[in-house]
């Protein structure tokens, strides 16, 4: 398999500007040989962010497209800390949470976007880790998804 910058590049994926803090917290620490990556949204490009609640006013699909846009967002903050997605030797841990309604029960579904996107960079064993993906009634600014995860890096 190609390396993940490689992949990058070949699945043609435009990162977002790496996001900066909002509070009293860093994107990401490393502890050892563990990258500990904050909760991110779905940070565009063009620095705004994808809204909506999936079960409302967004659909699962809409949600999917969030969830991997997050990991974009993700990717941007792990290259900025490390110099390089090639340092990354695992995804070891993801969490996810889905703004959305209180009918809605595909949570997993909605967070596949941001796991097949590590997969595809990352590799099938590197980039498949432990995940949950659960519910919020309402997360930060109206965000559609957040994600926090660990890395296991060089």
């Amino acid at each position: 398999m190609p390396s993940p910058e490689t992949r990058v590049q070949e699945l043609h994926l435009t990162l977002p500007p790496a996001p900066k803090a909002i509070a009293v917290y860093k994107t990401a620490v490393r502890h050892g040989n563990l990258l500990y990556v904050s909760g991110h949204g779905p940070l565009r490009a063009d620095r705004t962010l994808i809204t909506g609640r999936v079960g409302d006013t967004l659909t699962l699909d809409q949600g999917k497209d969030a969830a991997r846009q997050v990991g974009l967002a993700v990717l941007a903050t792990v290259r900025d800390a490390l110099g390089s997605l090639d340092k990354v030797k695992r995804i070891v841990k993801t969490l996810g949470w889905v703004n959305c309604t209180a009918e809605f029960t595909d949570q997993p579904r909605v967070i596949n976007g941001f796991s097949e996107l590590m997969k595809d960079v990352f590799g099938d064993d590197a980039g498949v880790g432990a995940r949950s993906a659960v519910s919020a009634h309402t997360l930060p600014g109206g965000i559609a998804v957040e994600v926090e995860c660990i890395f296991e890096v060089e």
